[in-house]
């Protein structure tokens, strides 16, 4: 199974075990990582499990499609690498992803 290390605003680090075809949100809310809050359930209409993907890991993980780059308009502080969680998949090439987590959500 995949593993997906999520890294909090201050430093702390979760890894948790992620089944292939799982968006890295269900992943977070699934293992009770703090700072992913997902108010819509993963529908890409809410921006409240904004991440920044690892640099390492911008490429495999792809670019924001139109839609979500819209919502990411919406988030506090965007960044290059920012991205919804609900809409990364995880898959076996994604073992290992590391993301980072926003100070807050709003």
């Amino acid at each position: 199974m995949p593993v997906v290390t999520f890294i909090s605003h201050d430093g702390q680090e979760q890894e948790v075990h992620v089944p292939a075809g799982t968006s890295v949100m269900h992943a977070a809310v699934d293992n009770g990582v703090s700072g992913i809050l997902a108010d819509c359930g993963g529908a890409c209409s809410c921006a409240t499990c904004h991440c920044f993907v690892d640099e390492a890991w911008t490429e495999k993980v792809g670019a924001a499609d139109d839609v979500e780059a819209q919502m990411l308009d919406f988030v506090i502080d965007p960044q290059p690498n920012s991205r919804l969680s609900c809409q990364i998949i995880v898959n076996d090439e994604l073992d290992g992803l590391v993301v980072r987590l926003p100070a807050t959500q709003f």
